[in-house]
């Protein structure tokens, strides 16, 4: 038996097919998404092009099976793991969307979440954090949605029809692919209008950021059938699994016991930590979200750490400086030289997230001398994001009196470099996993697809032995000199966009 995942991420969409009883990829098309940027800060996507590319990748791999003389009559249900956070508008009347989709990494909120702040009683971002898990910030749903409230006529035009629809990416898949308009848990504890105690949209949150509640989807489970292909190759396939592309890899690494971590490194980086089935409102700078939920079982939550720093890094080296023509030639450059020199990269482009939550700092290189070179600044641009992990995993035990994380599981692009998994284990002081099964997050909504239509049970999932693991090589006076040394250097990147608004 097959079962299928849509993984729709900020850099491409992709259709996966794994088999049932050992997670093996039988195949699989990607295709990549468009950025754009028409303001600084802004980040755009066109929701037409996320749907047909999806569309695209379903076909491509439908007719792989084709030729494998494989039939899609073994396919039993397809899952979907999306980018979080990142906004759609449509039309219910006539299915078109209203406005690009603003994407998680935009900031051009700043404004109103200053706004939000100063109209709460206490003045302060983490007003809300008890109720949602989460601090007033420009990365969450609500205030891009506010924003194309305020500025976007033709979607106040829809407001007032009654035709107005929103939804996450997981939402806008699962109008224009099954004809319902629902989310899933785990994608709505990340729009700051879901309450993590009550488990449903907030009125409270809804009137505050003056959001019409009759726009906002369904909210349901983790793992159930949400509906069925209407058309092409997949008609009457049902889609019986949603989750969060981070929730999704949290699942696909088999994180299922309190305690159990991962990292990903995707476009940014994002570690979770499972921390069983009462939330807990970190006191680190962490976000508090639902880490899945599989049917009618408990709701299970997790602390999470987000970064905006990641694999855009090395997009960023490639694009606009030219260190490099491919990122699979990063790791010999970096491996040319013993160490950065002295050289501290903060690519802090659009703030820092996780955890200062500081939508005003702004990329900074510290200690340039007249010896660096592409290289030092490339290995430097790894090593940030490694701190970065630091900073969360740091966070997340403060938070955790009780647990002491031993090891991590980690996936992602940036993972399929050797020296980069050394670097993590040597700044994180913690062993590091890489998994056997490399589309991580693919895989953990295809079982979430399995369970919802009763094919898997959440206690058989087994974990995925690790192919390799990386120990630390640095003492830990060396390690925690050189955290020391990347604070320092984050404290000049905050503020610094500051006059900008």
């Amino acid at each position: 038996m097959l079962l299928g995942a849509i993984d729709q991420g900020t850099s491409s969409s992709r259709f996966l097919l794994f088999d049932a009883d050992n997670g093996d990829l039988l195949a699989s098309h990607q295709i990549e998404v468009r950025q754009l940027f028409p303001h600084p800060g802004w980040v755009e996507m066109c929701p037409k092009e996320i749907y047909e590319t999806v569309l695209e990748c379903i076909k491509k791999v439908s007719e792989k099976m084709v030729e494998q003389k494989v039939g899609l009559d073994r396919l039993k249900c397809v899952g979907i793991a999306n980018q979080r956070e990142t906004t759609v508008v449509w039309d219910r009347e006539t299915g078109e969307p209203l406005h690009n989709a603003i994407v998680w990494l935009d900031t051009r909120t700043s404004a109103l979440a200053d706004e939000a702040i100063q109209k709460t009683e206490s003045k302060s971002k983490e007003h809300f954090k008890a109720k949602t898990g989460l601090p007033i910030h420009p990365y969450f749903s609500v205030l891009k949605l506010q924003w194309l409230l305020r500025n976007v006529p033709e979607v106040e035009e829809a407001r007032k029809k009654g035709t107005l629809m929103f939804g996450t990416v997981d939402c806008w898949l699962l109008w224009k692919l099954c004809g319902i308009h629902a989310t899933d848990v785990t994608n709505a504890s990340r729009t700051m209008m879901f309450d993590l105690h009550k488990r449903k949209w907030s009125s409270e949150l809804a009137n505050f950021f003056e959001i019409p509640m009759e726009i906002l989807p369904k909210i349901r489970s983790s793992a159930e059938v949400y509906g069925e292909f209407l058309g092409g190759p997949l008609k009457g396939i049902p889609i019986s699994g949603c989750l969060g592309d981070q929730q999704a890899a949290m699942v696909g690494h088999g994180c299922l016991q309190k305690g159990d971590t991962k990292n990903t490194y995707g476009t940014g980086t994002f570690m979770l930590s499972n921390i069983g089935s009462q939330p807990l409102i970190s006191k680190n700078g962490l976000l508090t979200t639902v880490g899945y939920q599989f049917g009618s079982d408990c709701v299970i939550y997790a602390l999470e750490g987000s970064g905006s720093i990641g694999g855009n890094v090395i997009r960023f080296l490639r694009d606009n400086f030219g260190f490099i023509k491919d990122s699979s030639e990063v790791e010999a450059l970096c491996r040319s030289i013993t160490s950065t020199e002295g050289v501290i990269f903060v690519p802090a482009f659009t703030g820092l997230y996780t955890p200062y939550w500081d939508p005003t700092a702004r990329g900074t290189i510290c200690g340039l001398t007249q010896i660096a070179n592409r290289a030092h600044i490339t290995l430097a641009a790894l090593r940030a994001v490694c701190f970065q992990s630091a900073e969360m995993l740091e966070a997340v035990e403060q938070d955790m009196e009780d647990t002491k994380i031993t090891a991590i599981k980690v996936d992602g692009g940036m993972t399929s470099n050797i020296l980069f998994n050394e670097l993590q284990a040597d700044i994180m002081g913690r062993r590091i996993d890489t998994p056997s099964v490399h589309e991580v997050s693919g895989w953990g909504a295809a079982m979430a697809a399995g369970i919802g239509i009763g094919l898997m049970k959440p206690e058989n999932l087994s974990e995925k032995q690790a192919v390799r693991s990386y120990s630390p090589r640095i003492s830990d006076s060396e390690r925690h000199h050189e955290l020391h040394r990347w604070k320092d250097a984050v404290k000049r990147a905050c503020g610094w966009a500051i006059d900008e608004k």
